[in-house]
């Protein structure tokens, strides 16, 4: 296992909890180091078999071409721009904090986050207000603090790239309905308010990119097809979710998202027994369930004679002649 060099402790910590268990020693091993060096080794050494990733789709291109040079088998779990639809009979009061806990958690730092959120004409402004009006309420600050809400971002160079999208989004038209910046009371550290984007259209940059971070996009749709329509036009699928008081309905709606995990009136949940992975861009393969239990295995077809003489092998006869 090698983490990302920004998150190595997490990696450290787990390997400790392992060394105490029955494992036998040698079967992990935490290898810390840049992907450029550690990463791009591993992909490319033939005494690796088999590479899984979790990261950004762009990194997932170049590991897919360095393991195509000893044609290993690769799991790529990469980046999302996933699509949200409330629907016109939706609980308001959950599909509201569910979508902000769909796009917010983890600092909006997680690929299958509900970063679009599509709404119609008729529900926009009353779901925008209940959105800016819960927003609001989310404090940020130091994560060890049970107080806060939300904490910083990873990195400085993180913090600088959301606070770039959201300044291309203002540029390209959208309006900043609540957040958009550094909070000032908090000069130390790498925080970005919770920020929400309305006037958002579908071809937006920050509609189609991934920012990870916490910037929600408010789209409006105007009927079911054209929100289908729209949560499909991305490059990505990896994520989404419909809300909705008919679940059937819902389902209707969810079998036509182009993604790999569709929640309904829920978000981010996700069980080790059933699979999680991406369409599109978003990746390949599966991890979790008996689906990602099959991503580490080799299918081999043994085959036991059943002619036991040479006699009953007419087929020999296709060489010999006889």
């Amino acid at each position: 296992m090698k983490p990302a060099s920004d998150t190595p402790c997490s990696a450290l910590e787990l390997a400790k909890i392992i060394d105490q268990t029955d494992l036998p020693k040698g079967v992990l091993n935490v290898i810390h180091g840049s992907g450029a060096e550690c990463g791009e080794e591993l992909c490319t050494s033939p005494l690796v078999d088999k590479v899984a990733l979790t990261g950004s789709t762009e990194v997932g291109r170049r590991v897919q071409q360095l393991a195509s040079g000893t044609i290993k088998k690769v799991t790529l779990e990469l980046g999302g721009k996933s699509a949200n639809i409330i629907l016109d009979d939706a609980d308001l009061e959950m599909a509201v904090d569910g979508s902000l806990f769909g796009c917010f958690f983890h600092q909006g730092q997680a690929c299958e986050s509900g970063t679009r959120l599509f709404v119609s004409d008729e529900l926009y402004d009353d779901v925008v207000g209940r959105l800016v009006e819960r927003t609001k309420v989310l404090s940020v600050g130091d994560p060890m603090d049970f107080a806060s809400c939300q904490g910083p971002l990873i990195s400085a160079r993180q913090r600088e790239t959301v606070l770039g999208y959201i300044k291309k989004g203002v540029e390209e038209g959208a309006k900043v309905a609540v957040g958009g910046k550094r909070p000032e009371h908090l000069a130390k550290g790498y925080y970005v308010e919770p920020t929400i984007f309305v006037d958002v259209k579908n071809s937006m940059t920050i509609a189609q990119e991934e920012i990870f971070g916490p910037v929600l996009c408010v789209i409006r749709y105007k009927t079911i097809d054209d929100a289908i329509r729209m949560a499909n036009d991305s490059i990505y699928g990896l994520g989404g979710a419909v809300w909705s008081r008919d679940k059937e309905k819902a389902l209707v709606v969810a079998k036509q998202m182009r993604t790999g995990t569709v929640w309904i009136n829920e978000y981010h949940l996700l069980s080790v027994a059933a699979p999680f992975g991406g369409y599109k861009q978003s990746g390949i393969g599966r991890e979790f369930g008996l689906e990602g239990i099959l991503e580490y295995t080799e299918v081999k077809h043994v085959h036991l004679d059943q002619v036991d003489n040479r006699a009953g092998k007419f087929w020999y006869g296709a060489l010999f002649g006889a």
